[in-house]
């Protein structure tokens, strides 16, 4: 028989098409590719390849893939992408001189080849700027065809807008990677979409949304299948899947669902997507109409007070200068901003409060959001984002706080931060960075990853 994976080795199941979901619910080219079962009641399930690494083995030749972190921990991205490719990682050695220097030796020819560097944000946020740029100078002056960077997490993100007598630090970096030689960017979940612009290289900024709304929704669709069958039914279809059953009872349902469920979000239909400040209420606006549920606001003291400090260009000047101009003019001022007493705008009573956004670094504000949410009556609460930084006492702060469950992606590596807090949880996001690689390297369209997302996803 041939590849049920279909020409180009991705899941294509018979009767689906690359606009259509598998058995898996995927679609396309993001589906695992593993085979399909159908037990003896006529159910569809899609049982997963054990060999990851043969799922993208489809590249055409002169593809170099490196990794540019001197930190072993941060390298485990870059092992599932070149997994899923069915490619080596590239020969090269980064380590730092005694005297601090960052010191980069390519061990193999990249001369005519598209070569990919993936670079994931450690701690030392410098340092790991500084080995992606020699990296990078290195290949160009080595004749590489093409760079290509993979950051998944684009570092200083936060610091896009003019500050009071500040700088724009990430047209800075932009500059400088365009400079040393880069001459493509993959990313994902900008801060702000804007600084795509910053760049004078193409820029691919890659969505998260869709493996967090699938962390969300996989497990319990299945569940809510079990929960109206018999014992003989759950029984067959744990055979089938050859899934653990702990006690041969008429309770197997519940423990069994219990195990499918045990690290997702249960009765999702019963939540509210909750923006913790209005700035980050198109992001939530984004998941509750893709998931057909309500949306919350949060709005007052308790808010990011990040927007007060944008622009300070134009601070007024101290007093003796108002009315240098002319003694009889006076210059109008801006009244001061007062912040509301703080309010939840929707109902969260009795609900599940899903808190999304892009980023979760310091925790303080995603704290007092859940005890907000706490207060008007939210009965299990969950933060959801892209980046997890989870600097500082993080792990400690959400152990000890109102939040049930954070769930992050895997684009910085947080296993020291799990290991403190069993309530964050990890969301694998290598799928699409790697065929996103595929696809420039073959000289294939990206629109595919991107449909259904509009200006404000």
């Amino acid at each position: 028989m041939g590849d049920p994976r279909g020409p180009q080795g991705l899941c294509n199941p018979p009767g689906a098409s690359e606009g259509l979901a598998g058995p898996c619910g995927l679609q396309g080219s993001l589906c695992p590719g593993g085979s399909k079962r159908q037990n003896n009641l006529g159910l569809m399930f899609c049982v997963p390849s054990t060999e990851i690494g043969a799922i993208m083995n489809i590249t055409k030749g002169g593809l170099v893939l490196f990794s540019a972190n001197s930190n072993s921990s941060c390298m485990e991205l870059s092992k599932r992408i070149a997994e899923r490719l069915g490619v080596e990682m590239g020969k090269v050695q980064v380590y730092q001189e005694p005297n601090r220097e960052t010191r980069v030796q390519i061990q193999e020819s990249v001369r005519g080849k598209d070569v990919f560097i993936i670079q994931t944000v450690s701690k030392d946020v410098n340092t790991t700027i500084m080995e992606l740029l020699i990296m990078v100078y290195a290949c160009k002056t080595s004749c590489a065809k093409s760079i290509i960077g993979v950051i998944p997490y684009f570092p200083y993100s936060k610091q896009c807008k003019m500050r009071k007598r500040g700088s724009i630090v990430s047209k800075l970096l932009a500059s400088m990677m365009c400079k040393a030689g880069l001459t493509h960017l993959i990313t994902m979940d900008l801060h702000q979409k804007e600084i795509q612009g910053f760049f004078n290289i193409p820029v691919d900024n890659l969505r998260a949304s869709p493996f967090l709304l699938q962390y969300i929704q996989e497990e319990v669709e299945l569940l809510e299948i079990i929960s109206q069958c018999s014992l003989y039914v759950v029984g067959k279809i744990v055979e089938e899947l050859a899934l653990p059953v702990f006690v041969e009872t008429p309770s197997v349902c519940v423990l069994w669902s219990g195990y499918l469920t045990s690290d997702k979000i249960p009765d999702y239909r019963n939540a509210v997507i909750v923006a913790k400040s209005p700035a980050s209420a198109k992001r939530a606006q984004s998941f509750a109409e893709r998931l057909r549920l309500g949306i919350a606001v949060i709005h007052g003291e308790a808010q990011d007070a990040e927007s007060d400090m944008v622009d300070g260009r134009h601070s007024p000047p101290t007093a003796k200068y108002v009315a240098a101009i002319h003694p009889s003019l006076e210059i109008p001022m801006l009244i001061p901003k007062e912040k509301p007493p703080i309010t939840v705008v929707g109902d969260v009573g009795g609900r599940i409060a899903i808190i999304v956004d892009d980023i979760i670094d310091d925790v303080d504000t995603f704290l007092a959001a859940a005890e907000t949410l706490k207060e008007r009556g939210a009965y299990k609460i969950f933060v959801m984002a892209t980046h997890g930084l989870l600097s500082s006492d993080a792990p400690r702060l959400i152990e000890e706080s109102a939040i049930d469950e954070v769930v992050v992606t895997n684009t910085i590596p947080h296993e020291i931060q799990k290991l403190q807090c069993p309530k964050i949880k990890t969301v694998d996001i290598s799928m699409i960075l790697s065929e996103a690689i595929r696809r420039i390297h073959n000289g294939e369209s990206m629109s595919y990853l991107f449909r259904n997302i509009g200006v404000d996803d």
